[in-house]
């Protein structure tokens, strides 16, 4: 299963669990109102197990239609539509699928509670006032509030990224903590002047184009996008991750692949095919989350600064991608990368020098050779 994916599925599996519970919540809460002493009471055939029955399966309808429409299509279909068209589109939807929740749920309760079949009039008749009664439009008003509210935590997560928004939600990085973090610094080539040549709005344009289509392949590699900063994006890896598979390697490459199938569509759009390289490498640094009207995760360390660096040998030594002789000791790659020792860098204020190394696929190579 590709990992974009599996990230949508757990945003799913998450919104299914939570909206159930929400459905209890909303069945406790009326049995306490209809306990009180400002009630007429309940009903001669209310049942609380029915109301949470009736509740919760109302979640879980919900969530699996209007969850999934939310988190396969909407946000997918509509990511580059105003904010405010997306959440007319969620209404229209919502509207739609509380009218299937409720019509489900009518055919289903009604005739468990009379104990008689559909085809029975006195039951079709109940299913009809079940529809019309306010009670599903009391639900419904709750659940637009629900809906509007998952709706905009999507919107948010995307705008941190997965990874980032939970840990600002959980506080994990409130106390900053020490981490050993591999980074890949990917910057494209040429950057001013194809701006001068498409001008300010297109060169946007093919920015974002850009961005989005490698985040597919960054997201494969188990990668997290940690910063955008002009035509530059930076992805980072926990060790584990990053080492697996040589992801922060693979990254790279299946960027380039991604990229090279989609050259005519640029070509068609702007006239080129955007080249890039990129610098990676990896250590100790301190993540903790900073800002106050802004929030954000930051991490911060030599080896941010070392990597930028790299990635300024890229033009020097005119390489696509070169990476710290320490990190790629650690990688298991000898059977798909050749490597090639380009020197070694000094650590500004620090005796250290670190030996770079320029990295390209075997496959490659041969063929070249």
């Amino acid at each position: 299963m590709k990992r974009g994916t599996f990230l949508k599925l757990r945003q799913l599996g998450l919104i299914i669990i939570i909206w159930m519970f929400i459905g209890f919540i909303i069945a406790i809460y009326d049995h306490l109102v209809l306990h009180t002493q400002v009630s007429l009471g309940t009903t001669a055939n209310y049942s609380f197990f029915i109301s949470v029955l009736r509740n919760i399966g109302a979640g879980l309808i919900g969530a699996l239609l209007g969850g999934s429409i939310l988190v396969f299509y909407i946000n997918e279909k509509f990511r580059d539509k105003p904010y405010g068209y997306t959440i007319l589109i969620v209404i229209i939807c919502f509207v739609l699928i509380v009218g299937i929740i409720t019509l489900v749920m009518g055919l289903t309760i009604v005739p468990y509670q009379l104990k008689r079949p559909l085809s029975d009039p006195t039951t079709r008749q109940a299913v009809v006032s079940f529809m019309t009664d306010s009670y599903p439009l009391k639900n419904g008003l709750v659940w637009a509030f629900i809906v509007a509210l998952t709706q905009f935590l999507l919107q948010v997560s995307s705008k941190f990224g997965h990874e980032t928004f939970l840990h600002i939600l959980t506080g994990k990085y409130n106390t900053p903590k020490a981490e050993k973090r591999i980074f890949m610094f990917l910057d494209l080539n040429a950057s001013t002047t194809i701006a001068e040549r498409l001008g300010n709005e297109r060169y946007h344009s093919l920015l974002k184009d850009f961005f989005a289509d490698i985040t597919n392949p960054i997201l494969e590699n188990k990668g997290n996008i940690y910063q955008y900063v002009g035509d530059e994006v930076v992805v980072a890896w926990s060790y584990k991750d990053g080492l697996e598979k040589s992801h922060c390697l693979r990254c790279f490459f299946d960027i380039k692949m991604t990229i090279e199938d989609k050259k005519d569509r640029y070509e068609q759009l702007y006239g080129l095919v955007p080249t890039f390289k990129a610098g990676i490498h990896s250590g100790n640094v301190i993540a903790g989350e900073i800002g106050v009207v802004k929030r954000d995760i930051t991490y911060s360390g030599d080896v941010l600064n070392t990597t930028s660096r790299i990635l300024g040998k890229c033009g020097e030594f005119k390489e696509e991608v070169i990476i710290s002789a320490d990190l790629l000791s650690l990688l298991n790659s000898a059977k798909e990368y050749s490597s090639k020792l380009l020197g070694s860098i000094r650590l500004r204020g620090k005796e250290r020098e670190v030996a770079i190394l320029a990295l390209l696929p075997n496959s490659i190579d041969s063929a070249g050779s």
